[in-house]
């Protein structure tokens, strides 16, 4: 002990007898965007950050339950695993300003923004004279995309946001809410300005960047958030009437001689992308952890996006079961498919239905037990997390790491499939029924392999309700489902209405969600968002 203590104080005596120049930096050189933006290398370089921080939007591992905010509290899933970051979007009566979810979305959106409007700043100076100004101009198209898709999100949860157009170099602490109008003309001008530059998807610089078709389809969920179906429907139609993307209606790909079908085909890994035969994809968000900074990680060799964790279930937890590829790899079973989607939504003769979609059975598939082969039953284990239907689209299984913490499958975002909806929606606020019956008819026909005999709608079918279930029926799992309830105004009324009397009738509650009431029309702005702001005031949404 006392030769520590010696060394401590001879450290000591050593350190404070330094010359005061001893602590001087000088500083060689630095990576910032003011010495970056510069030339096309600078910009590319600030590109791939931006990219990188939108696919970190549903890829971080927070919690891990970050995902339930658009999930939970939905017609869509109820509670498995929960954690705790998830209990305010089933129990909402425990929303409140504090909540992790909307803290965690509300920074990332505007550290987010903030990066984009550093490039497109650089973009529009004439000083910047290290690039061509067409290539500054495509970029700053790219940038301008983004920052669309950023402040729509943010508008469909919070409703009036502070908008920020410009790069904050200092502390601000006078922060406020400006108009939802203001914030939608922003967006609008944003992607039509975009949409004057970048290309098709086949001429993107490379493949997953934003392209005009990502345009077209973000500017028509935008006109049907603002209310204007007329010009949603155009954009919808001018999309499909391209010729750059259609709808998979046979098989291809890796897999396309094993069983399945060609809907499963586009979640399989190696054929999501455009260039691996997937044309109804429009935007797709590449993961790849064999490229450095191809996935969002916490280390160097393993992604934390946690899909896969969240929607398959805790089989591997049941005794004489072990993780596989054919069951989807390793879940937790964060999420379980309602009642409603299991049981009501879908008949037998639809295709994203079938067993390769939704995967109803489990055998037991270690062959070292006697059980190997058998029906996995309600007695073998609990189906609250380890046993139940599930999803396939997030399936996925690295033999290196069998046990892996993350996933790293693509994750697709916008496909043409979605189009249809949307234009089905535009016509139907419009009033024309027939027109959304036709629309919503092309993904049917896609769906129902015997069509028409099984599978058409008629006009006198067409409502928001049934448009929404379509939704659901094509999109589970990919849609942020609570987004697409707060645009269209319905979550609430679901929740109380729709599937209260679904419920009612079979003498089942509505599983895990309770007290959801208008406010849960928006989400809170953070405590710390508004305690931080001493300059002015932000005010909160009603409620919370």
């Amino acid at each position: 002990m006392k030769k520590l203590i010696s060394y401590i104080l001879i450290s000591s005596l050593i350190f404070v007898s330094c010359k005061k120049t001893f602590l001087d930096e000088t500083l060689q050189s630095s990576y910032a965007p003011q010495n970056t933006l510069v030339d096309s290398l600078g910009f590319e370089a600030n590109m791939a950050g931006i990219q990188s921080r939108i696919r970190a939007q549903y890829t971080t591992d927070d919690d891990q339950g970050l995902l339930g905010a658009m999930y939970l509290g939905t017609d869509m899933v109820i509670n498995g695993q929960t954690t705790s970051a998830m209990f305010p979007y089933v129990n909402n009566e425990t929303m409140n300003s504090s909540d992790f979810a909307a803290g965690i979305y509300w920074r990332w959106s505007y550290q987010t923004l903030n990066n984009i409007n550093i490039v497109i700043a650089a973009a529009q100076d004439p000083s910047v004279t290290g690039t061509s100004a067409a290539n500054k101009a495509y970029l700053g198209a790219e940038a301008k995309f983004y920052r669309a898709y950023v402040y729509n999100f943010l508008a469909t949860l919070w409703g009036p946001v502070p908008l920020i157009t410009q790069p904050i170099q200092t502390p601000k602490t006078d922060f406020t809410r400006n108009s939802l109008d203001s914030i939608n003309t922003q967006i609008v001008k944003d992607l039509t300005d975009a949409m004057a530059v970048l290309p098709t998807a086949g001429a993107v610089r490379k493949e997953g960047r934003p392209s005009l078709g990502m345009c077209q389809q973000l500017l028509a969920e935008v006109y049907l958030r603002i209310g204007k179906p007329d010009l949603a429907q155009v954009q919808c139609q001018n999309l499909i009437s391209s010729g750059v993307y259609s709808l998979i209606t046979t098989r291809y790909g890796i897999k396309a001689s094993s069983p399945g079908d060609y809907y499963n085909d586009m979640f399989v890994i190696g054929n999501q992308r455009r260039s691996q035969g997937n044309k109804e994809a429009i935007w797709i968000i590449e993961q790849d952890l064999t490229t450095p900074g191809g996935a969002t990680s916490s280390s160097s060799n393993a992604s934390t996006d946690q899909h896969r964790r969240m929607w398959v279930p805790y089989y591997a937890g049941i005794t004489n079961m072990i993780i596989a590829d054919s069951l989807g790899g390793r879940g937790i079973g964060r999420f379980r498919l309602s009642n409603w989607i299991l049981y009501a939504l879908y008949d037998q003769y639809d295709m994203r239905n079938s067993k390769y979609n939704i995967r109803r059975v489990l055998q037991f598939n270690d062959p070292t037990k006697p059980k190997y082969g058998q029906q996995l039953t309600i007695a073998d284990g609990d189906t609250v997390w380890h046993i139940n239907p599930y999803i396939t689209k997030w399936n996925n299984y690295n033999p290196a790491d069998a046990n892996g913490y993350g996933s790293y499958k693509d994750l697709p975002i916008m496909r043409l499939g979605e189009t249809y909806l949307l234009l089905a929606e535009a016509q139907f606020k419009q009033g024309n029924v027939s027109g959304a019956a036709a629309s919503i008819n092309v993904l049917r026909q896609r769906a129902y392999p015997d069509y028409p005999l099984h599978g058409q709608v008629q006009p006198a079918n067409i409502t928001l309700d049934f448009i929404l279930d379509e939704r659901a029926r094509e999109l589970v799992g990919e849609e942020n489902r609570r987004m697409t309830l707060l645009r269209t105004g319905s979550l609430v009324e679901r929740i109380q209405n729709y599937l209260n009397k679904y419920n009612t009738a079979t003498g089942q509650p509505v599983t895990g969600i309770s007290n959801i009431t208008t406010r849960n029309g928006l989400f809170p702005i953070p405590q710390t968002a508004i305690d931080l702001n001493t300059g002015a005031v932000l005010t909160q949404n009603p409620g919370y």
